[in-house]
């Protein structure tokens, strides 16, 4: 199932791109596909979690990654959610093809 989302233009927005499901939030107003598809691939994994479990594990895990490697950035790329996100988003038929909870696989460091 692909998931599409509602797109919306935020320019005072802090980050480029932030999914909080149906709603993908973006920082410009003619953002790339990659990030759009980096976003919905977000909105997915909401889905299948529920909102409140999937920021809450979200940010434990970012937590644990700060701790890990010291730096906001580096545990930011660490997250499970985002390590899936950041592999896949330039593959636009991903979401066709992504199994269940596909975000698990990148648990590991």
């Amino acid at each position: 199932m692909k998931i599409k989302g509602f797109i919306l233009s935020i320019s005072f927005l802090w980050v480029e791109g932030m999914a909080i499901f149906p709603f993908i939030l973006l920082k410009t107003k003619n953002p790339g596909r990659f990030l759009i598809n980096h976003e919905r691939i977000h909105l997915k994994q909401q889905l299948e979690l529920g909102l409140i479990l999937f920021y809450a594990w979200y940010f434990i895990e970012y937590l644990i990654r700060l701790a890990q490697y010291k730096k906001h950035y580096l545990a930011y790329l660490h997250i499970s959610f985002e390590r899936e996100a950041f592999q896949h988003q330039a593959d636009l038929e991903y979401l066709n093809k992504r199994p269940f909870w596909a975000f698990l696989r990148y648990l590991k460091r």
